[in-house]
């Protein structure tokens, strides 16, 4: 009887540790979102103090500053953040769903799909802005119901999905190809660009677009977390605890599917973040512990960060996020397949 109870207290002590863990952990990842977010009102050509920032949000700022900060700096910051914590979160969902590290709305031909609608709605259609992001939008989302409807043989298996998903964004990459390739030049160059993932002249339309549905989604996610969890305990687990694994799979995966969608109807396929950003939480929360808010706000870090680096990094060029985010990604995808657990399901022991 007193070896159950010590058992029960050392349990209970252990998922408190790893509570305020996950708390302190992703409030510091939280403050560093925030603080490049503001870092990316600052910097800039026509550089600005905190006090000329601020100013301009309490309308005592001169007509230029007001500019620069609320229509240039401010949507960009926004949708910076927006993206990535969207990518974050789509991440960190797959991930846990198909216990699967490697698993991401890039992998999926999720995000894939979306920006092959993208180039045609670029080079063919002739859009941007808003209705480009739409557009995107309703790509990546008809993509993932072409992966779940070829995929769907009673019930959604995380394996059967992976490979339907690699094959569909196959597909369309070479939709993508063939798009670039018959089209004018300088078309293909502004194709290209947007395909590559930039925040290069995102606007206040495309930001109210991308805010209003991903707190849609965000907000949706939220009655789905307790099948979520279940999920990761495998599909008998989570059927004795009343939760119904193929529903609450389709359910919690096309929520991240739009989370997905919407990233890249903003700021185009920005590669690699949803891949890594569930993965750097994990790490830092506990490999036990799904931390949604860590992966928000380390997604939303990663690409604040890139576009930073993409705007200033070199003064005489800007370059698009997609490219940062590209190189800091492709050298992580590579060294996670060669670690030795790198097919083990998320949270698994090392």
């Amino acid at each position: 009887m007193s070896g159950a109870i010590t058992h029960g207290a050392v349990t209970r002590a252990w998922r408190s540790g790893l509570r305020r863990r996950t708390v302190a952990v992703s409030a510091v990842l939280v403050a560093v979102m925030l603080a490049l977010f503001v870092l990316a009102l600052l910097l800039g050509a026509a550089g600005l103090t905190p006090a000329e920032v601020w100013s301009a949000f309490t309308g005592t700022a001169s007509r230029s500053v007001r500019f620069v900060v609320l229509e240039l700096r401010l949507p960009r910051a926004l949708a910076a953040v927006l993206v990535g914590v969207c990518l974050g979160l789509a991440g960190a969902v797959f991930q846990s769903v198909l216990r699967n590290p490697l698993a991401s709305p890039d992998v999926l031909g999720v995000t894939g799909s979306a920006g092959a609608a993208g180039v045609w709605g670029v080079l063919a259609l002739r859009w941007s802005g808003l209705s480009l992001s739409l557009l995107a939008i309703a790509g990546g989302v008809l993509g993932a119901l072409l992966i779940a409807g070829i995929t769907w043989r009673r019930g959604i298996s995380g394996l059967r999905l992976v490979l339907v998903g690699v094959g569909v964004a196959a597909f369309a990459g070479a939709l993508t190809s063939y798009l670039l390739t018959t089209s004018d030049l300088r078309d293909a160059a502004s194709a290209y660009t947007w395909l590559v993932g930039s925040l290069n002249g995102i606007g206040w339309p495309v930001v109210a677009v991308t805010a209003g549905l991903a707190t849609l989604a965000a907000v949706a996610l939220v009655p789905q977390l307790r099948g979520l969890r279940a999920l990761e305990l495998g599909d008998d687990t989570a059927t004795a605890l009343g939760i119904r694994p193929d529903r609450t799979r389709a359910l919690v995966l096309l929520t991240a599917v739009v989370l997905a969608a919407v990233a890249v109807g903003a700021a185009g396929p920005l590669s690699f973040v949803a891949l890594m950003a569930p993965q750097v939480a994990r790490r830092l929360v506990g490999r036990t512990s799904l931390s949604l808010v860590a992966s928000a706000a380390i997604g939303g870090a990663l690409v604040t960060g890139s576009d930073l680096l993409a705007q200033h990094a070199f003064p005489s060029v800007t370059l698009p996020a997609g490219v940062v985010t590209g190189v800091v990604g492709a050298p992580y995808l590579a060294w996670q397949l060669a670690r030795n657990d790198s097919v083990r399901r998320p949270g698994g022991s090392s």
